[in-house]
């Protein structure tokens, strides 16, 4: 089984997305009083529930909610197969 991982590190978020195809986003209306929203990488095809934002507009919010960034190199079950699995933590959950 692969072991998720848990950086802050922009640089390192930005290439392992993109190395997937994944695309900064947020979930569409979601940002209620001007706020950000809920932050998505978006994969593949474009999902209609997402709203395609700029890296450096996905980053500042990424830092002003105190996020962290839990993912996974490879999908579980051997194969050495590419895994997607990511998630946004608060911060204060980060072990690192």
């Amino acid at each position: 089984m692969s072991e998720a991982k848990v950086t802050t590190d922009h640089d390192e978020i930005r290439k392992w997305a993109e190395e997937r195809g994944g695309r900064p986003s947020r979930v569409k209306d979601s940002g209620g009083k001007g706020g950000p929203g809920i932050l998505r990488l978006d994969f593949g095809d474009k999902d209609e529930s997402l709203e395609e934002i700029s890296w450096d507009e996905f980053f500042k919010a990424f830092d002003e909610n105190d996020l962290a960034f839990l993912h996974q190199d490879e999908a579980g079950g051997g194969g050495h197969k590419v895994s997607r699995f990511n998630k946004f933590i608060h911060r204060n959950n980060d072990k690192n």
